[in-house]
């Protein structure tokens, strides 16, 4: 029988499949295999071994040889520079993802025109709008005089070509998802260009001494289009995140060699393009109502930032047999997990309730400090309580019901008192004569809900 010269592959994780399937073994995601040119394996193709000399050897150097710190690009964006650790490191690959629209090209060439207004030699190389289009763009933020050098190319080799002669510091190639090489019978995007282009930006990067970024494209599932070994390659992944019908948007770090993995930056899209929000907690809790049910203010921390978010809940009665759980904002596991301990340790009655959990603002919260907010919001929706309106509430609930001591007390209450609050629900611990606000410390769950009960008058 004679093979096949083509396969399949998964354009979500990558695996090889010899015949279509309509679904992943591998990831279990549905129609994303694509079929592709069968490639030799490397080392079986017949061509002659090349003769190596002595300049060919394997150099090897000392662990502890001291190496010239490199410093670091400021690009004039402090929150951009946040998120990065610092600053662009010099010969570092950053992969930066985000929904279409979100403002990613936006923030790069305004970062490219901060950059090449200080002596850095910047090229910005779009493989998805023509150079008009990139010049009406620049001219509409105020940034056609800025020195930045453009480009409108999708094929590898020339790019590359390019690069090497002009020798710039930083390169913004937009999008990864558009390159191709001639080494490759794939398809532009597909798992095999995508992976193959990324590796040899990666490797100019490293030997150039160049900051490359790669714009990348997301699913609908919100993560970086194609191979998750691409995010291996680089040294930082930035995801840009943010609700179009809102008006800021979140750089977030995922992955960075050169600093905290936790950072966010916060922007604000304007006419201008986008400004940096140096306060974000005010803007998280702009037009927000003093007392109402439901509401409770999370002091939460986000890398080394502390940030006041608002969380709403409504609990309603069930039109339906089974009651609804909505989450925007959250992780629903945890929403779960939080109402599974107010049912069995605090004796909350909701499970036949519809209930209904937002973040304001569009912020998504991972932090488990943010379960006994969750609680309080919960509580005081089904009790028709308000909380205090100048109260902050933080902690982390065990499935025991015990309130669990979480890190940065200090900071969060110091960001919550200098916002006008002045009271706080907090684990235990976090209750000394120090705290800049009153904190009331509870040590359960089921002291929560008395507290709100108390409150209730009940």
């Amino acid at each position: 029988m004679a093979r096949s010269d083509s396969v399949y592959v998964c354009q979500s994780c990558g695996a090889v499949h010899s015949k279509w399937a309509g679904k992943c073994d591998d990831c279990g995601q549905w129609n994303t295999l694509v079929e592709e040119a069968a490639s030799a394996p490397l080392g079986t193709q017949a061509t002659a071994p090349k003769k190596r000399g002595r300049a060919a050897r394997l150099e090897l150097v000392d662990l502890g040889a001291e190496t010239p710190e490199t410093p670091r690009l400021r690009s004039g964006i402090d929150e951009l520079d946040r998120v990065a650790g610092g600053g662009l490191v010099p010969g570092s690959a950053i992969l930066v993802g985000g929904d279409p629209g979100i403002g990613k090209s936006t923030l790069l060439l305004q970062m490219m025109a901060q950059l090449a207004s200080q002596n850095t030699r910047a090229i910005y190389i779009s493989g998805e709008e023509a150079i008009d289009q990139v010049r009406r763009r620049a001219r509409r933020l105020g940034l056609a005089d800025a020195p930045v050098a453009l480009a409108a190319e999708t094929s590898l080799n020339d790019i590359l070509d390019g690069l090497k002669s002009e020798k710039p510091d930083i390169v913004v190639i937009d999008s990864i998802q558009t390159l191709w090489t001639d080494q490759l019978a794939a398809a532009p995007g597909t798992v095999a260009q995508v992976r193959a282009c990324a590796q040899e930006l990666v490797r100019f990067a490293k030997k150039r001494n160049c900051t490359v970024i790669l714009v990348g494209h997301v699913t609908k599932d919100g993560q970086i289009a194609g191979p998750r070994v691409v995010e291996h390659m680089v040294d930082a992944v930035l995801y840009f995140e943010g609700e179009r019908s809102h008006q800021f948007r979140i750089l977030r770090a995922v992955k960075n060699r050169f600093g905290p993995t936790d950072e966010i930056g916060v922007f604000e899209m304007g006419d201008k393009g986008l400004g940096e929000v140096a306060n974000p907690s005010s803007l998280f809790l702009d037009g927000r109502a003093e007392a109402n049910p439901g509401a409770a203010v999370f002091a939460g921390m986000e890398g080394t930032r502390p940030v006041l978010s608002e969380i709403q809940a409504l609990v309603a009665p069930a039109a339906f047999g089974t009651p609804r759980r909505a989450v925007v904002g959250w992780d629903s596991g945890r929403l779960a997990m939080v109402l599974a301990v107010l049912e069995a340790r605090c004796g909350v009655n909701i499970s036949n309730r519809d209930i209904f959990l937002n973040v304001a603002g569009g912020l998504k919260i991972t932090e488990p400090a943010a379960d006994l907010a969750v609680a309080a919001a919960i509580v005081s929706s089904a009790m028709d309580v308000a909380l205090p309106g100048k109260g902050v509430v933080y902690g982390e609930i065990s499935l025991s019901g015990d309130v669990r001591p979480v890190g940065r007390s200090e900071a969060r209450l110091k960001e919550a008192a200098k916002l006008g609050f002045d009271s706080a629900i907090a684990p235990q611990a976090a209750a000394d004569g120090n705290a800049p606000v009153r904190v009331h410390g509870v040590a359960t769950a089921l002291e929560l809900v008395q507290t709100l009960r108390a409150l209730a008058g009940e």
